[in-house]
């Protein structure tokens, strides 16, 4: 691997604009709307053409699916970010510039999180101030099998909801450290729980961006933390054939500043699929019909019905 040279947001914003000449790269377009609920501004995004992808990918076939990441199409890569992990354009992506962080050789998506892929997340997330999310299986609404986490830009409600903060439930965190002895509850090694959050979660404040320290020594911070949540949310760790891998499907969310895991029942409710996207306060429907679905059943209830109770 050589050294990288250009700016990971200069290589993104350069390879989007070749795979979108070249037709490698398919946004998807959407209506953006707000629901306020449990004290959060959600934001919606309608998307005529998910359904499309979803005939797509339930299309029956002759063979197996393909590993989209082995080999990745070159017209997506956008640079090298460790010697185990490359950075990719989402192929179908909602959020402009959404990245992927994928690792070079295969390795199953259930497999647990280790310090070479927080290495390569801390280097992207010190060169992006986004969101890093990752999605522990298909119950968590993983859409493949290959290991890779994800980031997309801030804010998340596009800047023009009116919100202060990058991420909507981040409303809910910010009141948890103002009024710490009343919102959050300390349960160990920094961990706490937020009350206003109707569902089982760990969530820990972390400080990724310290250039004082080298991305290896922050990732084995953020690794330490990564265990720690999911052991107080009870996501158990097993091994198989010596490798540690997840009990239970969980999301996670990572920025900067802090880290949420959550542990999943279900991917779906009233046919809405819900990804670590949904826990940060964003949600995406297919149609109208899905938005006044979750217009009735409100968003914060629809994310305790697919998580676990507190």
């Amino acid at each position: 691997m050589t050294a990288r040279t250009t700016p990971l947001q200069q290589a993104i914003a350069q390879q989007t604009q070749h795979a979108l000449a070249c037709g490698a790269l398919h946004p998807i377009e959407t209506a953006h709307t707000f629901i306020d609920d449990g004290g959060v501004r959600f934001a919606v995004r309608v998307a005529a053409n998910l359904a499309r992808k979803d005939a797509a990918r339930l299309t029956p076939r002759t063979q197996p699916p393909r590993d989209p990441f082995l080999p990745y199409e070159p017209d997506l890569f956008v640079a090298d970010l460790s010697p185990t992990h490359v950075a990719l354009l989402n192929k179908f992506n909602v959020l402009p510039h959404h990245l992927l962080i994928v690792t070079r050789a295969f390795v199953a998506q259930e497999t647990l999180l280790d310090r070479a892929d927080f290495t390569a997340l801390v280097t992207a997330l010190r060169e992006i101030d986004g969101l890093g999310f990752y999605n522990g299986g298909a119950v968590a609404g993983a859409s493949q099998a290959h290991k890779h986490l994800q980031i997309v830009p801030m804010p998340l409600d596009g800047g023009d909801g009116g919100s202060r903060v990058c991420v909507p439930l981040e409303t809910l965190f910010d009141s948890a450290t103002t009024t710490a002895d009343e919102i959050a509850d300390e349960i160990a090694d920094g961990v706490m729980t937020i009350p206003a959050l109707p569902f089982r979660h760990a969530f820990a404040r972390v400080d990724l961006d310290d250039r004082t320290q080298p991305a290896e020594q922050a990732a084995q911070r953020a690794l330490h933390g990564y265990r720690a949540l999911l052991a107080a949310a009870g996501v158990p760790i097993v091994e198989t054939q010596g490798v540690p891998q997840q009990g239970a499907p969980y999301n996670l969310l990572v920025t900067r500043r802090w880290m949420l895991a959550v542990p999943r029942a279900t991917e779906h409710v009233a046919g809405i699929s819900v990804n670590s996207l949904g826990f940060a306060g964003s949600f995406f429907v297919r149609d109208a019909a899905q938005l006044d679905t979750l217009a009735q059943v409100r968003p914060m209830t629809a994310l305790a019905r697919v998580s676990l109770p507190r």
